[in-house]
């Protein structure tokens, strides 16, 4: 409890600080870091471009490590499902970062495939039962079918400089590849080394990276904390989908204000 007073203290400092504490506790419950949520509330408070997708890659980097160890912690991870996912997506996401496409046709049909996938998820969830384990069907188990996914996931991370959680969560559940507590035990370190090779990326290319706040610093900290406990020990899976639904639905809606200039 002492932990929390200077917290708040620091929260009440900046008031950007409290919605992005509150964006990562929700995308850290489910295995995500929030990138999505930040550009938006910084774009909202006036922060301009150039600081705004590293500061948001910075924060990723920092919630995405605290769910790492929270759901590995918890005994959620599973490295074979991990390791060739983010092996293939680290260069495909270096690749995607020095590719410009026309952002209107991007965000529209990004928006699109996600919130399509949420409204899939949605009903899906309705009738959600835990089921056990399911084994790796033959396509997954393929030497070639994991890294593939992998590359592309890894590319569209580049390309809208998010991490990429957004895309691999409802790949890997539309595929049933794991029970959803295990998917975002994958999801939360393949985000973090996604959002490195973004860093990495953008310093290569000359890009210095902004100096992040203290108050900033603090929200992320704390939501990553809050949240990552909450779904690696806390939450049934069943709340967890309800949840990625939501970061789904939150992550279009974002792309779909960019596409029409809000």
């Amino acid at each position: 409890m002492k932990l929390l007073v200077p917290l708040a203290l620091t929260l009440a400092i900046e008031g950007i600080a409290v919605p992005i504490f509150l964006i990562a506790i929700l995308y850290a419950s489910v295995g995500h870091a929030g990138a999505t949520g930040y550009i938006a509330i910084m774009t909202l408070w006036g922060m301009e471009p150039s600081v705004v997708r590293p500061t948001a890659l910075m924060l990723n980097v920092i919630v995405s490590a605290i769910g790492t160890l929270q759901f590995a912690r918890a005994g959620h991870f599973r490295a074979g499902l991990f390791c060739p996912l983010a092996i293939a997506s680290v260069p495909a996401a270096l690749v995607g970062g020095a590719i410009s496409l026309p952002s209107s046709l991007f965000e529209g049909v990004v928006g699109g495939v996600l919130i399509l996938a949420a409204g899939r998820m949605a009903r899906d969830t309705w009738a959600f039962k835990q089921p056990p384990t399911p084994p790796l069907t033959p396509a997954i188990r393929s030497a070639l079918f994991l890294p593939a996914l992998g590359a592309v996931t890894g590319l569209l991370a580049g390309l809208t400089g998010v991490g990429g959680g957004v895309f691999l969560t409802p790949a890997l559940l539309w595929l049933k590849a794991a029970p959803v507590k295990t998917i975002a035990a994958v999801t939360a370190p393949f985000i973090l080394v996604n959002s490195l090779a973004g860093l990495a990326g953008g310093w290569a290319a000359g890009r210095d990276w902004p100096p992040l706040n203290l108050a900033m610093l603090c929200a992320a900290v704390g939501g990553g904390i809050v949240g990552s406990h909450l779904g690696a020990f806390r939450l049934p899976s069943r709340t967890l989908r309800f949840l990625i639904v939501g970061v789904l639905a939150m992550a279009s809606l974002k792309l779909f204000g960019q596409l029409l200039g809000f």
